[in-house]
């Protein structure tokens, strides 16, 4: 039986356009363990501190210093991790960012094992709009007034949120790849 799935031409990580058909895809472990504990308990801390703000003040003070313990590990993670969690392995320069874009509304773009460009400039603009997010919030504890402009960042990160879940539909969709299950799982087509 053949299946109809197409090949890429693997070049380093970055995989081209597809060429020919295989037999049988293989699957290559992407996301490690704690890559992927990582980016769960970020989504979940993230959706407790938004949902308790000034209602349970104690529960959100906590889980914001979650969220920069979190950070902090992911930080490391990304110089001493495995290869797809190294910060060199996915952060690209605006020119890259804006080819990839345009491949992408043109409906073409090279498929990548770990984040693509655009994933990856998503990945450092959540977390640093969440390190100044948790960082305002941390000063709006003992600066007055601060408290505002805690809130306009965290709203601004949160608005990140929707652009990122757009982000994950369009790819998944060009490449025909389910990457939630990628994140859950880990692995993804090689």
């Amino acid at each position: 039986m053949t299946n109809t799935s197409t090949a890429v031409v693997q070049h380093g990580d970055l995989a081209t356009r597809p060429v020919a058909r295989v037999a049988s895809p293989e699957r290559v472990r992407v996301w490690d363990p704690f890559l992927r504990f990582f980016h769960w308990s970020l989504a979940v801390a993230v959706l407790i501190a938004f949902l308790t703000g000034d209602a349970i003040e104690g529960l959100h003070v906590f889980v914001g210093y979650v969220v920069m313990g979190l950070i902090a590990a992911r930080l490391v993670w990304g110089v001493i991790g495995p290869k797809h969690a190294r910060w060199w392995d996915f952060v690209r320069g605006p020119r890259v960012i804006k080819a990839y874009l345009g491949d992408v509304l043109r409906g073409h773009p090279a498929r990548y094992l770990g984040h693509n460009p655009t994933g990856g400039a998503m990945a450092v603009a959540l977390i640093a709009g969440l390190v100044l997010t948790t960082l305002s919030g941390l000063a709006a504890q003992s600066v007055h007034g601060l408290k505002e402009v805690h809130e306009l960042i965290a709203y601004a990160t949160l608005c990140l949120v929707p652009l990122h879940l757009l982000g994950v539909a369009v790819a998944s969709f060009q490449h025909r790849e389910n990457l939630v299950r990628a994140m859950i799982n880990g692995d993804k087509r090689a």
